[in-house]
């Protein structure tokens, strides 16, 4: 074997943009995939090589997608042949490592498995970012024909349609999650909507009928929320309403369900709560409103709310009507107070 001196393996003058393309496939450090083994698998067998890899060169590491024939999950960019096969248009291919001056000192050279051909075919992306190879290699000194190096190429193409077809695939379950919450969320609060909570709540009456557990509603309103629009504008308006939502949201539980129930009207379902309990919280939110202060760059605003509550009734629109009933007591009392309502 000839000794050479190891060499760094150089950057691709775009290597930031390239870091960017291969993270945006979100493959780094994920569980192995059926579609992904199979095409390393079909590149040993094609180049008749003890060892494939489907690699991705990040930014100090190569990383295995897939691999037949080891068990290895990546190793140092320094380290590794694809970092230099990245580097090539279209393929690199070493009939006997020990005679590269790039690859003989590499650690997978000098030690087990002893590899001594490489060949990586390079993954470019629709963009043109090299990101990765498909690669074989053999512990024998050899070279791949014409055609197992232009098949293994056609297969390095159809790794990255695969790359790209899951990205279209978390894509679409992004943007599926997304009308998902516009659909079931506030747009100003980030609370639930009315439609989504109605729903809730009517599956959450049915959920206590059956296994006798208590249910509460609470009905709040922003007091003279009107006057407040018209006094400092409606930019302020939706600051207090989003404030007001913001402290509702921090102090109901994980299992509760907050909503905009429209306008300045917001409404939480409690489960497991009995009258007393879902009291004892409405009284909490009501001192936690009047006690904060809600700001923009010019102004500084208190409000106060009331708030109307009610038990488990026959059904969902029977609990919102009681508890909307107590809400306008509570207003008609003076408001900035809880009112208990009771069903008929």
């Amino acid at each position: 074997m000839q000794v050479f001196s190891q060499p760094d393996v150089p950057r691709p003058l775009n290597e930031e943009l390239r870091l960017a393309e291969l993270h945006k496939y979100k493959l780094l450090d994920s569980e192995s995939e059926p579609d992904f083994d199979l095409l390393a698998e079909i590149a040993a067998d094609i180049c008749e090589a003890p060892y494939a890899f489907i690699s991705l060169v990040d930014k100090d590491r190569v990383w295995f997608k897939a691999k037949s024939g080891s068990s290895i999950t990546e190793l140092a960019r320094n380290d590794d042949y694809c970092s230099w096969a990245i580097l090539e248009d279209r393929i690199l291919h070493v009939p006997d490592l020990t005679k590269d001056a790039r690859m003989a000192n590499l650690s997978k050279t000098l030690r087990e498995p002893y590899y001594r051909m490489y060949c990586g075919a390079t993954l470019i992306t629709k963009t043109g970012y090299r990101v990765g190879t498909l690669c074989v290699l053999d512990t024998r000194p050899r070279e791949l024909s014409q055609r197992q190096q232009d098949k293994l190429v056609r297969l390095a193409a159809h790794v990255v349609t695969v790359m790209e077809g899951r990205l279209r695939d978390i894509e679409l379950r992004a943007a599926v999650d997304d009308l998902n919450r516009l659909a079931t969320r506030d747009e100003l609060t980030g609370l639930l909507n009315r439609r989504a909570l109605t729903q809730i709540l009517e599956q959450e009456v049915q959920r206590s009928r059956r296994f006798q557990t208590a249910l509460s509603v609470l009905m709040i309103d922003i007091d003279h929320f009107t006057k407040v629009n018209d006094t400092y504008g409606h930019a302020v308006g939706d600051i207090v309403l989003r404030g007001v939502a913001d402290v509702v949201q921090a102090g109901v539980r994980g299992i509760d369900f907050a909503a905009r129930f429209g306008g300045e009207e917001l409404c939480i379902v409690l489960p497991g709560t009995d009258e007393a309990g879902a009291q004892r919280l409405a009284e909490s939110l009501r001192h936690a409103v009047a006690s904060a202060l809600f700001r923009d760059a010019a102004e500084s605003v208190r409000v106060t709310v009331s708030i109307g509550v009610a038990a488990l009734a026959s059904d969902a629109n029977a609990m919102i009507g009681t508890a909307d009933l107590a809400l306008y007591e509570a207003k008609a009392r003076g408001r900035n107070r809880v009112v208990v309502g009771h069903s008929t």
